[in-house]
């Protein structure tokens, strides 16, 4: 057996959530890999919800989606994730499925605009609000950077505060890896 890297483990995560005609949020659309993939997994009658600050990332995204036929499926704000409940339909509110996020900042991209722990506490907060009961939101944690120390920081008082009754949260770390090596939080809503 071999054991799941981060990006692998919150696909399988996805995977079991999310189901065609499903809706599911990519908080952080970056360059388009986790949109597409949850694209993918919505079929024709989903619909994903995927935003960025960026430009760049949003056209990057919109180019992999027009590339494989799947444009249809997504709609893409130019915001920020802490606007999540502003921008879904107010009847798609108790039904998301899942949603994702990778942190930190655009690979390629500036590396000084980065995800700060105060807006991405609020989008989790909507989004806790916004799912359907077993749904999940992954959070892949990359904090090899100042801002990204502070955010994880946060993340994790604000996680581990949580009612338990409300919601479960894993932690899925490979603890000896050097370099701050990245890892998952997942919320599972009850």
């Amino acid at each position: 057996m071999n054991l799941e890297g981060v990006l692998s483990f919150t696909r399988t995560v996805m995977q079991r959530v999310v189901r065609p005609g499903g809706f599911v949020v990519d908080a952080t659309v970056g360059n388009g890999h986790d949109t597409l993939f949850l694209a993918q997994l919505i079929g024709d009658t989903g619909r994903v919800f995927g935003y960025d600050i960026q430009e760049e990332a949003i056209a990057n995204t919109k180019k992999q989606l027009q590339e494989r036929e799947l444009l249809e499926r997504v709609t893409l704000f130019q915001t920020g994730h802490e606007n999540i409940s502003a921008t879904i339909p107010e009847e798609i509110h108790g039904s998301l499925s899942g949603a994702m996020f990778n942190l930190g900042y655009l690979p390629g991209g500036n590396k000084s605009i980065v995800t700060k722990a105060e807006t991405t506490i609020m989008a989790v907060k909507q989004l806790l609000k916004m799912m359907a009961p077993g749904g999940i939101i992954v959070l892949v944690v990359y904090h090899g950077h100042k801002e990204g120390e502070k955010e994880r920081n946060e993340l994790l008082k604000f996680s581990q505060n949580l009612d338990q009754d409300m919601v479960h949260v894993l932690q899925y770390a490979f603890i000896n890896l050097k370099n701050n090596a990245p890892f998952v939080l997942a919320f599972e809503k009850r």
